[in-house]
């Protein structure tokens, strides 16, 4: 029951504040914009699109780090109290990860359910949802590990950057290098590893844009088109944010305030 307690406050702290406000704001006027200017919602998802792969992940993963930091005081108050140590790091990761969610679905969805994106519009939502707790996991996993903030923030910045800009390049060069060669599996296997791709992936999937998928993605579509593409892509979603939040609960246990 306390952890609920922490998590509802945490939850309804996050909500009130500017942030989350102004976060809310600028995605519901995205959003609307562009289906206004484009005339068409499934452009519209292609431009969102960019914003739910690049822009939310930075965004969860900043706010995140330093709420982490700036909530230091208040966690080492409930861990002077007969509360458990998981029960306190849940009830933050969830906290931060249900409201981020929440300020994304209402800035996201409520234009896209209004103009009826349908399953492009769903799966748009069900994949911000997913690199909001992914990215989030990853923030937590910056800050407990590292008790200096500027060396948090730095780490959870280099975990956007690569995962959001070097990868891409790293595996656009692997296949220009080796491109003679049968890359099909490990280009699954690369697009295992970084769960942006994954994301992409199962956007463009639904609408049938292999062309803009890049090479990780048109592999996919060509070995695991239809649902069996999408439930890889959620399984390993599912794994990119079990990992990060539990190596973040094992380090956080062991933590010294």
């Amino acid at each position: 029951m306390t952890a609920i307690k922490i998590l509802k406050y945490v939850v309804f702290d996050i909500l009130r504040s500017k942030f989350i406000i102004t976060y809310i704001a600028l995605l519901f006027a995205s959003t609307f914009g562009l289906i206004y200017l484009g005339n068409d919602v499934n452009k519209a998802v292609i431009s969102l699109l960019n914003i739910v792969i690049i822009l939310v992940p930075l965004v969860c993963i900043i706010f995140s780090t330093v709420h982490v930091y700036n909530s230091g005081k208040f966690m080492e108050m409930l861990l002077a109290l007969p509360v458990m140590r998981s029960s306190i790091f849940w009830a933050e990761y969830l906290g931060l990860s249900v409201s981020l969610s929440i300020g994304f679905l209402i800035g996201v969805g409520i234009p896209l359910e209004a103009y009826g994106a349908g399953i492009t519009g769903l799966y748009l939502l069900i994949t911000g949802v997913f690199l909001t707790f992914i990215f989030t996991a990853l923030a937590f996993l910056s800050s407990v590990i590292n008790k200096d903030k500027a060396k948090g923030i730095g780490l959870s910045l280099m975990f956007w950057f690569y995962l959001s800009i070097i990868f891409d390049g790293l595996v656009l060069l692997i296949y220009m290098f080796f491109n003679d060669y049968p890359l099909e599996k490990l280009m699954l296997v690369f697009t295992a590893l970084n769960p942006v791709d994954l994301a992409r992936i199962m956007i463009m999937m639904k609408l049938d844009i292999s062309a803009l998928m890049g090479y990780t993605g048109a592999t996919f579509q060509n070995f695991f088109g239809g649902m069996t593409g999408t439930l890889f892509s959620v399984f390993f979603l599912l794994v990119w944010t079990a990992v990060p939040t539990l190596f973040a609960l094992r380090v956080f246990n062991r933590k010294n305030f």
